[in-house]
């Protein structure tokens, strides 16, 4: 996936230069460095866009006593979601059912409540990627500090994550246009050219 990502993206995978690359799906985040069409370090970790959402679903059970389905936390990761401070505060009003009574009931959350209920999984990934950078080759390590890093999949949608990548790794950090279809892009590319 990391590699099909990579094509996908257009990054010069074939060259010895390193691309780094952090995939973040619904059930893992895939970090990779890939030069001269191979992987070279890779790591993979069971969080994902899945995660967050759970911790949405958990931090609404114990703050305020509603459950509410996985389809509702991941409107609020979307709708209110963040990764760092974003100075633009929101709240919005969540519907659920009061573990108490069962009866159905609204609360208003506020977007830094959600963005604390997101710290654990996000840091799971940070880690991860600093992980990744501390395997890198040497020779490779100070191409991605030339390149920076590019960030696929879904859950590179969450907003100010990016941001807080940036200012973990001193790195340049790059959000694909399209992180929703790289992959997708990615192999159909790989198709095309099987004799690569």
């Amino acid at each position: 996936e990391p590699m099909a990502a990579a094509i996908g993206v257009g990054l010069p995978v074939e060259t010895p230069s390193g691309n780094m690359i952090i995939d973040i799906g619904g059930g893992t985040t895939e970090i990779a460095v890939i030069a001269l069409s191979g992987i070279v370090s890779n790591i993979s970790i069971r969080v994902g866009g899945d995660e967050l959402d759970e911790a949405i679903v958990q931090f609404l059970k114990k703050n305020y006593n509603i459950l509410i389905g996985d389809q509702t936390a991941e409107q609020i990761k979307i709708n209110i979601g963040s990764a760092y401070p974003l100075g633009d505060e929101k709240d919005m009003e969540v519907k659920g059912r009061d573990i108490v009574s069962g009866i159905p009931k609204t609360v208003k959350i506020h977007s830094s409540e959600v963005r604390e209920s997101l710290q654990e999984p996000i840091m799971a990934i940070v880690e991860a990627v600093r992980q990744a950078l501390e395997q890198t080759p040497p020779e490779l390590a100070s191409d991605i500090v030339d390149r920076g890093i590019v960030m696929t999949g879904g859950g590179s949608l969450l907003r100010g994550l990016d941001q807080l990548l940036r200012e973990e790794t001193n790195l340049p950090i790059n959000v694909d246009e399209e992180p929703l279809t790289c992959v997708v892009r990615g192999s159909g590319m790989a198709l095309e050219r099987m004799d690569k």
